[in-house]
C-alpha cells in the first residue's frame, strides 16, 4: 500500500472536520451580485440621462427601483433558505440576474431600464442569505465555529466589488457604452448557474425528505406594502404622496399586529423586540448605508458633473476607497471583537462627510484621493462589524432571514440616499449639491457615531468566551 493510500483515511477525516473551501467559490460570487449591480451602476447614470433624454432625479430610479427588490426580497428569499435550504433559490436568483441583464441591454425607455434593475434585484437576493446559511451549516456539520476568515472574506468580496465597481463600469462604458454595464450581468449568471449546480449542496431532513416549503405570504404582503409606500414617498416627496404615510404606518401597524400572532412568521418581531443588540446592529447598517451609498452615487454623480471628469476617471478616482477597504479588512478581519472597529468606522465616515463641505469645481486632485481613502477606511471596517455583530447577535434557526434582513436596513439606507440625492441635486451634480448633500451625511454620520459608542453590547461581540 502507498504512503499516499495510508493517509488518506486520516486526511478524509481532517476535511469532514474542516470548512469545506469548495463553496467559498459560489458564496464569494452569489455575495457580490448586489454588489457589483449597486456600484457599476453608479458612472453609467450620468450617459444613461443623455442618452434617453432623462434627469438626473429620473434616473435616480434605476437605483431605488433594485434596491426596493432586494429589501424586500433579501429577507424573504432568506426566510425561504432557513427553510428549504439554498440551492434551488441560488439557481432560480442567478437565472433572474441573467434575464434582467439582456432585458437592459437591449432597452430603449427609462421604463423598461427600471423593470430590468428590479429583475436584477430579485436575482441577487438569494446571494447573500445562502452564504450565512452555508456558514451556519458547516459549523453546525463540523462541531465547531466556521473560521473568522470566511465571514472576511465574504465582507472583503462584497466591499472590494463595490468600490471595483465604478471602475469596472467605466471601463465598459468606454469600451461598448452604458449598455455593457448590464450586459456584463449575462456571463456572471451563467457563472453563478454552474457553481451552484455543482458545488451547492441539496438539503435534507435527516430522514432523507426534502424541507417542506413554508411562507407567511401576509406578513411578506405587508412587509412589501410598508416598504413600496415608503420608497414612493422618499424619492417623491410631496403633498400629492402624503397620503402613502399612512399606508406606511397601517402596513408597519398590521405587520407588527399579525407576526405577533402567526405561529411560523416571516419576521419574528417577538424575537426581535427582546434582541436590543440586533435592533441596534440594524440600526447602525441603515446609517451606514445612507453615508456609504450617498458617497457612492452623490459623490460620483458630482465627480462627472461637477468637477467634469469622465466616467472612467471617474472610476479610476475611487480605487483608492478599494485599496483602503482592503488594507484595513486585511489587518482587522481575523480580529472577531467589533467593537473598536464599528466606533473607528463610524468617525472615519464623519470625517469624509465634513471633507465634503470643502468641495469646488476646482478642488485638486489630490484633495479628492485623500477623501476618497478617508471613505476607504469605514468601507472595510462597517459592513465586516455589523455582519459579525449579527452572527452572534441572530437566532441560529433565523440566520439565513436575519442575515438578509440586515441588507434589508443597508437598502434601505441606499434608497434614502437616492432620494437625498434627488432632492439635493435638483438641477446638476454641482458644488451647491454636494455641499447640502455633505451637510445630511455630517448628521447621520454623527447619529452612526453615538449610536455605536453608547451600545454597551458591543464591547463583548466576538471577545473570547461571548
Amino acid at each position: 500500500m502507498s504512503a499516499d493510500a495510508a493517509e488518506q483515511p486520516g486526511t478524509r477525516e481532517r476535511l469532514r472536520d474542516s470548512f469545506d473551501t469548495r463553496l467559498l467559490a459560489p458564496m464569494m460570487l452569489g455575495s457580490v451580485l448586489n454588489p457589483i449591480n449597486s456600484s457599476i451602476i453608479a458612472v453609467a447614470l450620468v450617459p444613461i440621462g443623455l442618452a434617453l433624454g432623462v434627469s438626473s432625479g429620473e434616473t435616480a430610479w434605476l437605483v431605488s427601483s433594485l434596491y426596493l427588490a432586494t429589501a424586500i426580497g433579501q429577507p424573504v428569499v432568506g426566510r425561504l433558505v432557513d427553510v428549504v435550504g439554498p440551492r434551488t433559490l441560488f439557481l432560480a436568483g442567478g437565472a433572474l440576474v441573467g434575464v434582467g441583464g439582456l432585458l437592459g441591454t437591449f432597452a430603449q425607455d427609462l421604463g423598461t431600464l427600471v423593470a430590468a434593475r428590479v429583475l436584477i434585484g430579485l436575482g441577487t437576493c438569494a446571494g447573500y442569505p445562502s452564504a450565512m446559511y452555508l456558514i451556519r451549516s458547516e459549523a453546525a456539520r463540523t462541531g465547531r465555529d466556521s473560521p473568522a476568515t470566511v465571514l472576511t472574506l465574504l465582507t472583503v468580496s462584497s466591499q472590494t466589488v463595490i468600490v471595483i465597481g465604478p471602475t469596472l463600469g467605466g471601463l465598459l462604458i468606454d469600451l461598448g457604452g452604458w449598455r455593457a454595464t448590464f450586459a456584463v450581468d449575462v456571463p456572471l449568471a451563467v457563472l453563478v448557474l454552474v457553481l451552484g449546480l455543482r458545488r451547492v449542496p441539496p438539503t435534507r431532513h435527516p430522514d432523507g425528505t426534502r424541507p417542506a416549503l413554508r411562507l407567511d405570504v401576509p406578513g411578506v404582503a405587508l412587509f412589501s406594502a410598508l416598504l413600496a409606500a415608503l420608497l414612493v414617498v422618499l424619492m417623491l416627496p410631496s403633498t400629492s404622496t402624503a397620503w402613502l404615510l399612512l399606508v406606511v404606518v397601517a402596513a408597519g401597524a398590521g405587520l407588527v399586529w399579525w407576526e405577533r400572532r402567526h405561529d411560523d412568521p416571516f419576521i419574528d418581531v417577538r424575537v426581535l423586540a427582546g434582541n436590543r443588540p440586533l435592533v441596534l446592529t440594524y440600526l447602525r447598517q441603515l446609517l451606514t448605508g445612507l453615508t456609504s451609498y450617498g458617497v457612492l452615487y452623490g459623490l460620483t454623480q458630482w465627480f462627472e458633473e461637477g468637477r467634469g471628469l469622465s466616467p472612467s476617471a471617474t472610476g479610476l478616482l475611487l480605487l483608492p476607497l478599494s485599496g483602503a477597504a482592503l488594507v484595513v479588512s486585511a489587518l482587522t478581519g481575523r480580529r472577531p471583537e467589533v467593537h473598536l472597529k464599528l466606533v473607528v468606522g463610524a468617525v472615519f465616515q464623519l470625517a469624509g462627510a465634513l471633507s465634503m463641505l470643502l468641495l469646488a469645481s476646482d478642488s485638486p486632485l489630490w484633495f479628492l484621493v485623500v477623501m476618497i481613502v478617508v471613505f476607504g477606511v469605514p468601507q472595510g471596517l462597517l459592513n465586516l462589524g455589523n455582519q459579525n455583530a449579527l452572527y452572534h447577535q441572530a437566532e441560529p434557526s433565523r440566520t439565513a432571514s436575519s442575515a438578509g434582513l440586515l441588507r434589508t436596513f443597508l437598502y434601505l439606507g441606499a434608497i434614502g440616499s437616492s432620494a437625498a440625492i434627488a432632492a439635493f441635486y435638483t438641477q446638476d451634480g454641482g458644488s451647491a449639491g454636494v455641499h447640502a448633500l455633505g451637510w445630511f451625511l455630517v448628521v447621520v454620520s454623527a447619529l452612526n457615531v453615538a449610536l455605536t459608542v453608547l451600545d454597551p453590547s458591543l464591547r463583548r461581540v466576538g471577545v473570547r468566551g461571548d
